[in-house]
């Protein structure tokens, strides 16, 4: 029982799962810019924004974005070598697992981000399929992207063949929830997943858990499940990894509205107060202020931090298709690499960590030049030269 008074979402709100309309507010942005939306110089400002925020479910156990009145832009984005390093590892653990059998029906639900695991499934010969049964169904954060959790949960399970096996990866909440990552609730990501609450979803609708394996990625760390059907040739018992990872992320508090507002809110806070400080320290020193990965994510950082182009002169990203156009709402111009690195600012401003290394190998312009990175989350950390 909450031992808190917490805000109730918008009357017409209902849990994506069931139905119900009980529901805690647990993170709140404020107004928020679309975070799909990257407009071109000459598009009319200021940007329309929206409310954003986080409700959690004590039906489901669902956090969830409360409301979604933008329409979805088109994708630009670029795959990075971190997302496809995590698909080599989850393609061969489900492979040891034995989960992946050659010459099987595959079905395909990828992210509209990108991410589909078509490349690392290849060398299995296995038969794709867009109809019928599938003896293997691959959902790379797809179905986070369905407004309606259960209708989508079920035209997967309709797809399932008695003895297939669903392979889920989620950008694990229970370790959003722990690290405090408040800026990973964008627009269009309706669902957010921990492992009590997906399993708990499952097991209504006949699945049964039996694989977990948990991953490093983002900062926030990234789940792989493993559902079959109950009583069915892949097995009728849940997996003690599965027991162990409820167990784990529920005394972790992804149960608990107070605990997930006092993770959630503290971390906006003291999040935007330091980046906020270090870049009017940076301003009082001389520094010129760039920054890398013009990602969806960004957007809400820029806002809630009031960074504008005074404070950023410009972010680059790897999407050519961003080139020339601006960040919403703080219409900070999204730049090539290599206009960045001609640029040759003191500090860059990396808004997605587990790209160090990437960025790094990729622009050594930015060291050589004298420059230092900066990783931002969850406050401004500056990496010494390479």
């Amino acid at each position: 029982m909450s031992s808190l008074q917490h805000p109730e979402p918008i009357p017409t709100w209902r849990d994506r799962w069931s139905g119900d309309a009980e529901g805690a507010v647990v993170l709140d942005l404020g107004e928020q810019p679309a975070s799909d939306l990257f407009p071109l110089p000459t598009d009319a400002a200021p940007d329309p924004r929206y409310r954003m925020r986080m409700v959690f479910s004590p039906t489901s156990g669902l956090l969830q974005l409360e409301q979604d009145p933008t329409t979805p832009e088109e994708t630009m984005g670029v795959e990075p070598a971190a997302l496809v390093r995590q698909a080599d590892l989850c393609v061969a653990d489900a492979i040891s697992a034995g989960l992946i059998r050659p010459h099987s029906r595959v079905l395909h639900y990828p992210s509209p981000h990108g991410g589909s695991w078509r490349p690392q499934l290849e060398p299995f010969e296995l038969d794709e399929v867009t109809e019928g049964k599938a003896d293997l169904i691959v959902d790379v954060h797809g179905m986070m992207h369905a407004a309606d959790q259960k209708a989508g949960f079920l035209e997967r399970l309709g797809h399932l063949a008695e003895d297939g096996v669903m392979l889920f990866m989620i950008h694990n909440a229970s370790a959003i929830v722990r690290e405090g990552m408040w800026n990973a609730l964008k627009n269009g990501h309706f669902a957010y997943y921990t492992t009590p609450a997906l399993v708990r979803m499952a097991d209504e609708i006949g699945l049964v858990a039996i694989g977990a394996w948990s991953y490093s990625l983002y900062n926030h760390g990234t789940t792989m499940l493993a559902f079959a059907k109950k009583g069915g040739s892949r097995g009728d018992t849940q997996a003690a990894s599965v027991t162990a990872l409820i167990a784990e992320e529920t005394a972790l508090g992804v149960l608990d509205p107070d605990r997930l507002v006092t993770s959630l809110h503290t971390s906006l806070v003291e999040s935007v107060a330091a980046i906020r400080e270090y870049l009017d320290q940076a301003a009082a020193n001389g520094l010129t202020v760039a920054g890398y990965g013009a990602a969806s994510r960004t957007a809400a950082l820029l806002s809630s931090a009031s960074i504008t182009s005074d404070d950023v002169t410009m972010i680059a990203d790897a999407s050519a298709a961003k080139h020339g156009r601006a960040m919403p709402g703080s219409r900070i111009p999204i730049v090539s690499p290599g206009d960045l690195v001609a640029a040759k600012p003191a500090r860059v401003l990396l808004f997605i960590s587990d790209l160090l290394p990437e960025v790094r190998a990729a622009m050594p312009g930015v060291e050589e030049n004298g420059g230092r990175w900066v990783v931002v989350d969850p406050i401004p950390t500056e990496i010494d030269p390479s």
